[in-house]
């Protein structure tokens, strides 16, 4: 028989070889895919999205927690032929309420898009919009942007 021993919330159990070589007798139960407290992906299994998802990264929450929920399910749920093509206010609300916080939002092209010194750094004028599609591959920001990059 394993020796146990209790430390406060945790318990230590100690087995022996013997232990292990005789097999489980554990009794395994199918999952029940309506437990609300089961863990779960991005999407529920009737098609909802799990705001609780590790993989948000906690942006369901917080000062702009309401306005990535209204983006994302705007996305999700989206039926144009451009997916999402329909959520642009909904995504600009949010990019809006996130520059109000930029402690909790960081933005990741902050040091990419900062001149660093020299007058022939990339225009100013297209790090408003390096963000956004171009509509067409060889347009003036997209060629501008690769040579500032190496």
């Amino acid at each position: 028989l394993p020796l146990c021993l209790s430390l406060g919330k945790d318990r230590i159990i100690f087995v022996t070889k013997e232990d292990h070589e005789a097999p489980s007798n554990a009794e395994l139960i199918e999952d029940d895919p309506n437990d609300p407290y089961e863990d779960h992906g991005l999407i529920l299994p009737n098609g909802d999205i799990n705001w609780n998802c590790p993989c948000l990264g906690g942006m369901a929450s917080g000062p702009c927690g309401q306005q990535f929920k209204d983006a994302f399910s705007c996305f999700h749920y989206s039926k144009e032929e451009v997916k999402g093509s329909d959520c642009v206010e909904n995504f600009r609300s949010m990019q809006e309420c996130m520059q109000k916080y930029p402690e909790l939002y960081p933005q990741e092209d902050d040091n990419d898009s900062a001149p660093s010194g020299g007058a022939d750094n990339a225009p100013t004028a297209s790090t408003s919009t390096d963000s956004l599609p171009t509509s067409s591959p060889d347009s003036t920001p997209a060629a501008t942007e690769n040579p500032a990059a190496s």
